[in-house]
């Protein structure tokens, strides 16, 4: 068995407590929205702007494959096993930050989301961009948003070659036996 070095330890429980704080923010936010904004018109923010605007998404992004419940578990529960071995396994070197905090971000999103599917059987959106008429969206949404533009940036400007194959082989569920 391997030994977690005190650096990959802190590493690990501060990214746990980020991921604490991201969905209890999400999940506060969404209970503010169904004290407040539920059975009531929308609150403009900023008039034909921006606005809260209480929604229940029984669908996914755009409220693609409404009523697919089972499928959505099944997906979160596979992409969040994914995205915290990814998580525990990038190598420690501070030039990784910015992938740790992606992945920080993801699955703060997909847990924010899941939960509410658990337990509602459907997503509370609540953010309303009227001006282009953009979906009803929730601070989870934000999250995995923010992720996938920020995941798009660093590997297009920030990390090399090189740096994919030390995360590749970080990866690897087995590893080769060096020869004595």
């Amino acid at each position: 068995m391997r030994q977690v070095s005190k650096k990959k330890y802190f590493q690990i429980i501060s990214g746990v407590f980020c991921i604490v704080f991201c969905i209890v923010l999400d999940q506060v936010t969404k209970y503010f929205a169904v004290s407040h904004l539920k059975n009531s018109s929308s609150v403009p923010i900023i008039p034909d702007v921006f606005e809260f605007l209480y929604l229940e998404n029984h669908g996914a992004a755009f409220g693609i494959l409404q009523g697919q419940k089972t499928f959505f578990v099944i997906m979160t529960t596979l992409a969040l096993v994914i995205l915290i071995y990814l998580f525990i396994r990038i190598p420690e070197s501070k030039h990784y930050f910015y992938l740790r905090l992606i992945l920080i971000l993801f699955i703060s999103g997909a847990v924010g989301n899941f939960i509410d599917r658990c337990t509602h059987d459907y997503v509370i959106d609540f953010f309303y961009v009227k001006l282009i008429d953009f979906p009803v969206f929730n601070v989870a949404d934000i999250y995995v948003t923010t992720a996938a533009i920020f995941l798009i940036v660093v590997f297009s400007f920030y990390y090399k070659e090189k740096d994919l194959d030390i995360i590749i082989e970080q990866l690897k569920f087995w590893k080769k036996k060096e020869k004595s």
